[in-house]
């Protein structure tokens, strides 16, 4: 009887096998929306349709740019088919600490804490501006300052893009 007493139970929330993605017609997306361009989620900078031609349908001429890498990408999609449209989702997250491996310890919102999230110039690869980001998250930490972590969340990958200081 001590023993059941003794041992605690612990649920972890899973991914309940939904899809990271929705689809979605090709000539309803616009600019400032989000699209997958082989695999990535983008974000649409610039979207140009033509007209219908003699053997075909309308095409839009995306493009856009990798949410997480940066990188420029492009894509011709038929107006009339469609297309995947990525779920994403930014956050703001309390920093509570970095460990020496440059994982980030986190408070969430419903107050537990989590450090399974790395720095931006830890990940493999690194994000543009990933090194001066990550400086000036260990330079607030020694500073003691208040401060959030804006983080954002697409396909089954989370990054730190930025950061909020709190003012006193």
């Amino acid at each position: 009887m001590a023993d059941e007493e003794e041992a605690e139970e612990t649920f972890e929330s899973t991914d309940a096998g939904s899809s990271h993605t929705y689809p979605m017609e090709g000539g309803q997306i616009r600019k400032g929306g989000y699209i997958m361009i082989k695999g990535n989620p983008c974000k649409v900078s610039d979207v140009s349709t033509s007209k219908t031609g003699k053997h075909g349908h309308a095409k839009c001429h995306f493009v856009a740019i990798d949410i997480f890498s940066g990188k420029k990408m492009e894509d011709l999609v038929p107006s009339s088919h469609t297309t995947m449209i990525p779920f994403v989702k930014k956050e703001e997250l309390q920093c509570m600490d970095v460990d020496d491996d440059g994982f980030v310890t986190i408070l969430t919102a419903s107050g537990d804490t989590r450090s399974d999230l790395k720095l931006p110039d830890v990940m493999n690869p690194a994000p543009p501006g990933a090194s001066e980001l990550s400086g000036k998250i260990r330079t607030l930490l020694k500073e003691e300052k208040e401060f959030f972590l804006i983080v954002q969340s697409a396909c089954g990958i989370e990054q730190i893009m930025d950061i909020k200081v709190m003012t006193q």
